[in-house]
């Protein structure tokens, strides 16, 4: 049974924490913050957030001619308000939760119908595969959005090494399941372990990638370490965190979302401000660290590279 708390009122209705322990700091956020968003590394600053100590810095080969021109999401709030059930329901504990989680030794198990079974290791992976920068936007079902400069690889590279068989129409991806380290998977929220899923050719588009870094360093554990997935174009919760199975099967897999709440979360979940949520709407959203809101694009504004992909269904039958 799907529980709601406090913490899953939609973000765009409440007043964010930083506002009400500082409003002044909160209107002059965007400025004040903008030369913390380029800077390699930061320090907490007074308000609560975790210092975050990277282990290394990533090799980053290449930037992607796929990224948005917009101004970088500070990467204090993009390491501190954090949507990962796995720990909790509220958005600011994960940041100190998830530093619990040991991403190493870490694996990927590759099954189902393909060529190339195989288990890798993450950092088999990450020499294996050029990481280049993608600069996406990401935008929250609950209304809120960023602009997130991801490091990592395509995974239509990835896909296309394993070699998947004809039968294969979806690609479904398992998180690690360890109530030990992630302490939210002791309370039925959600139906462990958390499940996503892209149909093949979604999966195949140049946009989605495996990211493995965030801000040139290592991807911080609250955002989905070792390595999660980025689907640029869907609602975030699309975009399965600390993966352990990336499986390939013929029938579309039921995803954890869809089977907790199917009237509100449907297996497509693509960034459409003309199909409304059942308790609000998707016509706008609030930038984290913007006071104004603005218009939500259709397909988070990736429609020339994904609306193809589409063409012919109706996005309303199948949200």
């Amino acid at each position: 049974m799907l529980i709601r708390k406090p913490a899953d009122i939609p973000s765009s209705e409440i007043t964010p924490k930083q506002t009400y322990l500082n409003r002044r700091a909160f209107i002059a956020g965007a400025a004040a913050l903008g030369g913390v968003a380029l800077g390699g590394r930061y320090l907490a600053e007074g308000n609560g957030a975790v210092e975050t100590v990277h282990a290394a810095t990533l090799n980053i080969a290449r930037k992607s001619q796929y990224s948005t021109t917009e101004k970088l999401t500070p990467r204090n709030d993009i390491e501190n308000y954090n949507n990962f059930y796995e720990f909790s329901t509220d958005k600011y504990e994960p940041a100190k939760l998830a530093q619990q989680l040991q991403t190493r030794p870490w694996t990927v198990e590759v099954s189902g119908l393909v060529n190339n079974r195989k288990t890798f290791d993450i950092d088999t992976l990450l020499k294996q595969f050029p990481q280049e920068e993608r600069i996406y936007r990401h935008r929250c079902v609950e209304g809120w959005s960023m602009v997130i400069p991801w490091d990592g690889f395509s995974l239509a590279d990835f896909i296309k090494q394993v070699q998947p068989l004809g039968k294969a129409k979806f690609v479904k991806f398992t998180t690690r399941y360890d109530p030990k380290q992630m302490p939210g998977q002791h309370y039925g929220v959600l139906d462990w372990p958390y499940v996503e899923g892209l149909r093949i050719d979604e999966a195949m588009n140049v946009l989605p990638i495996l990211a493995t870094g965030l801000y040139g360093d290592e991807l911080p554990k609250q955002d989905g370490a070792p390595i999660r997935l980025v689907v640029p174009w869907k609602y975030g919760f699309k975009s399965i965190k600390s993966i352990v199975k990336i499986e390939f099967v013929e029938k579309q897999p039921t995803t954890t979302w869809e089977a907790a709440a199917p009237s509100e979360y449907g297996f497509y979940s693509n960034v459409n401000p003309n199909h409304d949520h059942p308790r609000w709407s998707q016509k706008k959203e609030r930038r984290i660290g913007e006071f104004f809101k603005r218009d939500t694009l259709m397909f988070n504004g990736y429609g020339d590279q994904v609306a193809g992909l589409y063409a012919g269904m109706d996005l309303n039958k199948y949200f």
